[in-house]
């Protein structure tokens, strides 16, 4: 049994280099034991698409703190755990490239898990977009908004274990370095 942070993020642009929102929730012994949600002021530009999917706007985060600013109180919860994202892959890029866009050094690679690369696995022959996985689950959804993403992934990977997916071989390591 590991502990998790799993965690969303939104991004203004198709750069996919800047945050404008990140979702965070702790599981500790099978347990969502904190979580946490920010708007965050990208300091760059908005794609069209990216504010008609997400809601999230200039206007919206204009009086949010930047990446590095929220990044001294998240770290914290970050470093408590194994990193998960539905779609993992894309959401550690998008942490890496806004940790050396505002030059914090935090560590040379993390632990992470993916909760599609599971569901492809043990959950063969369905969709595994987070909205199909929730629907599957009975989890509410209000899909693009990072707090409620992180949350129904977290349902997600705590609903893996109750089926008794051996969680420990999706296990990655990713090289922020």
């Amino acid at each position: 049994m590991y502990n998790y942070v799993v965690f969303d993020v939104e991004t203004p642009n198709r750069a996919n280099n800047r945050m404008s929102a990140i979702g965070i929730s702790v599981i500790e012994n099978n347990i969502i034991t904190e979580e946490f949600y920010s708007l965050i002021n990208p300091e760059t530009g908005f794609d069209y698409f990216n504010t008609q999917l997400t809601g999230i706007d200039e206007d919206l985060v204009s009086d949010s703190p930047n990446f590095a600013e929220i990044w001294k109180e998240i770290e914290p919860l970050m470093s408590r755990g194994i990193l998960a994202a539905h779609n993992a892959p894309f959401d550690m890029g998008v942490l890496k490239k806004c940790l050396q866009a505002y030059e914090i050094n935090w560590k040379n690679y993390a632990h992470y898990l993916c909760t599609v690369q599971v569901a492809r696995s043990c959950l063969p022959g369905m969709p595994h977009k987070l909205n199909d996985m929730c629907r599957h689950y009975s989890i509410d959804l209000n899909h693009h908004h990072a707090g409620s993403d992180s949350h129904a992934a977290a349902e997600i990977l705590l609903n893996y274990e109750k089926d008794g997916f051996e969680l420990n071989k999706f296990i990655r390591t990713y090289k922020f370095k």
